[in-house]
């Protein structure tokens, strides 16, 4: 089982970004997939998650701004986020299943600042 995760760089109050988060070794077309992310010296926060027919849920903080999304012919999920804040600013995990678990990738490194 293995997740990457990309596209994580530095990026200005208000911009955009999308990350991605490729997955092999599994049956991804039909696992959730979650979104989670850990701030400098916080614990790891669950940000968004995906079902496998498309249904997906959002945590309040990042409700409006961010939309995930999927393509099970890539075996990929995405990320994307908008109007961001500094507060955004974070390591972003790419997880199988609906919450915050063991299977994890390794991150990419989000940084919202001027």
């Amino acid at each position: 089982v293995q997740l990457v995760e990309s596209g994580g760089v530095l990026v200005q109050p208000g911009g955009s970004l999308r990350l991605s988060c490729e997955g092999s070794g599994f049956a991804f077309s039909l696992s959730a997939m979650t979104w989670a992310r850990q701030a400098p010296g916080k614990g790891l926060e669950w940000v968004s998650s995906i079902y496998s027919y498309g249904r997906s849920f959002y945590a309040d903080s990042i409700k409006g701004r961010f939309t995930i999304s999927r393509d099970n012919a890539k075996n990929t999920v995405y990320l994307q986020m908008n109007s961001l804040k500094p507060e955004d600013t974070a390591v972003y995990y790419c997880i199988i299943g609906e919450g915050i678990g063991p299977r994890r990738g390794q991150g990419t490194q989000v940084t919202v600042s001027s």
